[in-house]
């Protein structure tokens, strides 16, 4: 908690992966049932799951329009096909888009000769606002084969400063999508601690590398926790040596446990029943919080 008297702002965690299935979503709703002071965010704008875990009531949706896209205004349209000849993507055919096919760069408006194709805006998604148990949450959803998901998640993490202003709340803690696209770098915008959760398989471990890699280039503070750990040591052990060789900290290793599975099929967070991954992410969460209260 926040000292009273004592003005404190907002600070960030941000917990990535790399990849998909490390357990990133399984530790960030295990800490935001630990916090119960902090503002929730789910970034993974493409496939959120957080919301699985904290049964949220949704309080408000706002569509998310991201880059307009060019529309045939039809009884302008004469057939000419000058559209079709400037388009590099083949996008367009008898003056009809393709708009899966289409990268909205605009060249088809400035060719059109009867001003017959126009920018629209489009619907591409929707972002929320929701009360849970734990602490208010903030996440999306796009639509089915949309992108440009680094606009959507800017505007998750912009809406959730606000509500942690409106609410008092110290401590924004921020699932991230996976990958090192475009999405993970919007992700990284502003935050003041970030946490990657890997395990030791070749596939983790290659990614970790790619992960840190960003992240050290907007110069974050950074610490690593290996999940599953027992599954390999050896690896788990290379794992630890190569970041403490690079300066980083191991700061987490979580046994794998079944009881992580009945928990996830329960929709609910893993510190909310005993096991040994959940100790782990007790004492996790005990050195999480500590670095982000040393924060200044």
């Amino acid at each position: 908690m926040v000292p009273s008297g004592k003005a404190s702002r907002i600070k960030e965690l941000l917990v990535i992966s790399g990849k998909g299935g490390t357990g990133k979503t399984t530790v960030l709703g295990s800490f935001a049932a630990l916090s119960q002071q902090a503002v929730l965010v789910d970034c993974d704008v493409d496939a959120a799951n957080l919301y699985l875990l904290l049964d949220p009531d949704i309080t408000g949706t706002v569509d998310f329009h991201g880059l307009p896209q060019p529309r045939t205004v039809q009884e302008k349209c004469r057939s000419c096909s000058v559209c079709t000849e400037v388009c590099r993507f083949g996008a367009i055919q008898s003056g009809r888009i393709d708009y899966y096919a289409c990268e909205c760069c605009g060249v088809c408006i400035r060719a059109c000769p009867h001003g017959a194709i126009v920018f629209a805006q489009v619907v591409r998604g929707q972002w929320f606002t929701a009360n849970t148990q734990y602490g208010p949450l903030v996440y999306a959803r796009l639509h089915p084969g949309e992108e440009n998901s680094g606009l959507l998640v800017a505007e998750v993490k912009k809406r959730a400063r606000e509500v942690a202003k409106e609410t008092n709340r110290h401590i924004i803690l921020t699932d991230g999508p996976p990958g090192i696209g475009c999405p993970v770098i919007s992700s990284l915008a502003a935050v003041d601690l970030v946490l990657i959760v890997t395990e030791p398989t070749v596939s983790g471990w290659h990614d970790l590398q790619r992960t840190i890699e960003l992240t050290q280039r907007f110069q974050k503070r950074l610490m690593v926790c290996i999940n599953k750990y027992d599954i390999c040591i050896d690896l788990t052990n290379e794992i630890t040596d190569q970041c403490r060789a690079a300066g980083m900290r191991v700061i987490g290793r979580i046994p794998f446990d079944e009881k992580v599975a009945a928990a996830m099929s329960a929709g609910k967070p893993v510190v909310g029943s005993s096991g040994k991954a959940a100790t782990a992410i007790r004492g996790l969460w005990s050195q999480v919080s500590a670095e982000l209260q040393a924060i200044e």
